[in-house]
């Protein structure tokens, strides 16, 4: 499928958004400076802050850019996948670049893409973001989470035509209209949380080729700018993220967390030479991380964050998972219905 064309076809950008107005006109200006931006369409939903006066700002000042908005979430469907569904079907574009409003595009992102798709012939390009992290708790469990993440779900894999493995990142999905069209679009994942994994499983499965690779100098983004919001964002994705079921929640934890340096380092508070071994052990643990980070492209000094980061883990994956196991939680003001099988509804 798409080769040639995809240096010279143009692209449609959607943009679901709800409750976006710390981050989108930051990730609107980016979108401007893209030449093979052919149009924008914000799609809000049910924005309850000034998003949609802060977009109609913008269409001011850019013709490209155009509002739509949604009337509420149908039944079987999670509010994001609805937006983009709709921002896909008034799309003119042959590609459609999916895109959070939390990132930011460098100049000639979307070129690179193109280029991508074209030297590839992959009809569904991603980038995972380059990670923004400011606080302290966002340098702790961000970072974390994503090198957990890079050994589930490794480039090479899912670039890889004779393996099974699937993978994209909804911070910047593009992908083209025929194979979007060919999967059934985001109706084929309608109340799917992760709908990004969806989607590049659907596409692979039906044939298609996929890139997917760090973005590194190319799109970035500040995921939370509140300990709340990147608690209850990672409760909402981690437990499918990690395999959606209680033995690969256990599994995770047992290889994520440094049990055994730290019940080494309780029997030290009587006996001077576990303590000892105790924070040999947890350092040893520490420098790994260290090396997954640089693996990863993060900074490597981010291993001062490494002992709040297994807690903090540890912390919002049992929340995760008990938030599944009881079927439902609440995001930006939602309550979600979901079930192991990665299926949702919101209301």
């Amino acid at each position: 499928m798409p080769t040639e064309a995809a240096s010279s076809e143009k692209i449609s950008v959607i943009l679901p958004a709800r409750d976006e107005e710390l981050s989108i006109g930051g990730c609107l200006d980016s979108l401007k400076a893209q030449a093979e931006i052919a149009e924008i369409i914000v799609v809000d939903d049910q924005s309850r802050d000034r998003t949609r006066e802060l977009v109609r700002e913008h269409m001011a000042r850019e013709p490209r850019l155009r509002l739509l908005e949604t009337s509420g979430v149908p039944e079987g469907w999670v509010g994001k996948n609805n937006a983009a569904a709709m921002g896909a079907k008034e799309a003119a574009e042959p590609w459609l670049l999916f895109v959070d409003a939390d990132v930011e595009l460098a100049p000639g992102a979307c070129a690179r893409a193109a280029e991508i798709a074209r030297e590839s012939g992959a009809a569904l390009v991603s980038f995972s973001p380059e990670q923004i992290t400011k606080s302290w708790y966002e340098k702790a469990l961000i970072p974390f989470i994503f090198c957990r993440l890079a050994g589930r779900f490794s480039y090479e894999a899912v670039n890889d035509p004779a393996s099974p493995a699937a993978a994209a990142n909804g911070q910047f999905l593009m992908m083209h209209r025929h194979a979007y069209d060919a999967i059934g679009g985001h109706v084929g994942v309608a109340g799917d949380i992760l709908e990004d994994v969806a989607l590049a499983k659907k596409t692979k499965a039906a044939g298609y080729r996929l890139q997917f690779g760090s973005g590194k100098g190319i799109v970035r983004a500040r995921m939370y700018r509140s300990f709340r919001a990147m608690w209850q964002g990672w409760r909402k994705n981690l437990y499918r993220l990690v395999g959606g079921t209680r033995p690969a929640v256990l599994v995770e934890l047992e290889a994520a967390f440094p049990w055994i340096p730290l019940l080494i380092l309780l029997v030290g508070i009587k006996l001077p030479f576990a303590l000892f071994a105790g924070v040999i052990l947890l350092i040893l643990r520490q420098m790994r991380y260290g090396a997954e980070l640089s693996r990863n492209q993060y900074p490597f000094s981010l291993i001062l964050y490494y002992v709040p980061a297994v807690f903090l883990y540890a912390g919002v994956l049992l929340a995760s998972s008990r938030a599944y196991g009881q079927g439902k939680l609440r995001w930006k003001g939602r309550e979600v219905t979901v079930r192991d099988a990665g299926r949702a509804s919101a209301r």
